[in-house]
């Protein structure tokens, strides 16, 4: 039964993780990534979440204190709309087989064609373009600029539209005109479309992508089923030697990124936050330890498991685990294709979602503020910075406790059967 799953499922799961599509977007979100990361660390040391801590540094530095750091965290989110752009279409172009740095370009002149760049002062108009349009209001209508213009210079490039230099011509020349008719048929098609949309009643693609398609992935993403179906997805392709988040995120991950840069957005401005359903919310309050939320099932084995094999085993992967780094465990135990400890594995990441969703939709903990840690943060501190509050890291607490709970009868199960084995041996 197994093997057939197996079968039928791994083929699916490799083909979707290996879409070109989905792979460039996964690719072009963690081409930005380390920018984010950074970013929210200066963010966060500008808002720590520490009474009085902004009131005493404005009263060091004075009120500049706030602008410095806001100037910093801006550069990148008040842009992330036009970083998507450019993250995606660079790993789109490569994917694609085309110089990367050429579909970058075009991509981004195709996304500022899209973009309104006309602001009424008073009574008159002006050349300006709102941070709204570049933002994280902009991340859809990046990712479709990036994908269509993208193809659209590929089509051309394969047909050989290119302007031919007698020999002798420098190298970068020649380049700069092989690219010259596929970015000008490019540039046109975007003018037609922008042309199109003024034509309408949205006026521009930015409401049009907006209102039609991203407000309404927002919605549904934010939403305990999404979160809950994503978790079980991701547990169950681990069950069968599959890096899940990896498949998942390349579905999930464009609607969970822009639900965590509203909340950063309105962290950053002071505002309440919108979102409980975040990136942050899956990454700190879902699995700790790895996939399966394995933590849980490390403590087990080291503190009460009286094995050999899985005592050393849980001893040797405890300090990976702390750090998120799951898979020791997971290919070593193994939890792949184990049926006794899959059922755990599967169960705990998804009570944990359920009981996460409670306490946020309750406000029994404040929402996560979109501030992007590293992976490896462990729990408790991850949970007490991205919430700004001691009661994320309570509720990481109670939910790798009741892990602990979930995983004990299964795991014994296996201990015993080490241990008459072992004691058999001797």
């Amino acid at each position: 039964m197994q093997e057939k799953f197996e079968n039928k499922l791994t083929p699916l799961a490799n083909k979707l993780a290996e879409n070109v599509v989905l792979k460039s977007l996964r690719d072009g979100f963690l081409i930005i990534t380390p920018l984010i990361i950074i970013i929210s660390m200066f963010l966060l040391i500008g808002n720590f979440p520490i009474p009085g801590w902004t009131k005493f540094w404005t009263g060091v530095f004075g009120h500049r204190w706030i602008e410095w750091f806001s100037a910093i965290s801006g550069s990148v989110f008040n842009f992330t709309g036009l970083l998507s752009c450019f993250g995606i279409s660079y790993a789109y172009g490569k994917n694609r087989g085309l110089v990367p740095v050429h579909a970058t370009a075009v991509a981004l002149v195709s996304f500022f064609i899209l973009t309104p760049m006309t602001l009424t002062v008073g009574k008159q108009e002006i050349g300006a373009v709102k941070t709204l349009y570049l933002g994280p209001n902009g991340i859809f209508l990046g990712m479709f600029t990036a994908l269509v213009s993208v193809e659209l210079f590929r089509f051309a490039k394969k047909r050989n539209w290119t302007i031919k230099m007698p020999k002798g011509v420098p190298d970068m020349v020649r380049e700069s005109f092989d690219v010259l008719l596929p970015s000008g048929f490019v540039i046109l098609i975007f003018f037609l479309i922008r042309i199109i949309f003024s034509l309408t009643t949205m006026g521009t693609a930015y409401n049009f992508i907006y209102t039609l398609l991203q407000a309404p992935l927002k919605h549904v993403g934010n939403s305990l089923g999404s979160v809950f179906l994503y978790i079980l997805i991701a547990s169950i392709l681990w069950c069968f030697g599959i890096n899940g988040p990896s498949v998942v995120n390349s579905v999930w991950s464009p609607i969970f990124f822009v639900l965590s840069q509203d909340n950063l957005k309105a962290f950053q401005t002071g505002h309440s936050l919108p979102h409980i359903y975040t990136e942050q919310f899956i990454e700190d309050f879902a699995t700790y330890g790895g996939g399966g939320s394995v933590l849980s099932l490390i403590i087990v084995m080291v503190f009460i498991c009286k094995s050999k094999r899985i005592k050393e085993l849980g001893k040797l992967t405890i300090i990976p685990s702390i750090f998120g780094i799951g898979e020791p465990l997971i290919y070593g135990l193994p939890i792949v294709l184990n049926p006794i400890i899959a059922i755990p594995f599967v169960i705990t990441p998804v009570v944990n979602v359920l009981l996460s969703g409670l306490a946020f939709s309750i406000h029994l903990v404040p929402y996560t503020n979109g501030v992007m840690l590293p992976w490896t943060t462990p729990p408790i501190i991850s949970g007490w910075l991205t919430t700004g509050s001691w009661r994320g890291a309570a509720l990481q607490i109670v939910e790798i406790i009741i892990g602990v709970m979930i995983y004990l009868p299964f795991i014994k199960m296996l201990d015993k059967k080490y241990l008459r084995d072992e004691t058999a041996t001797e």
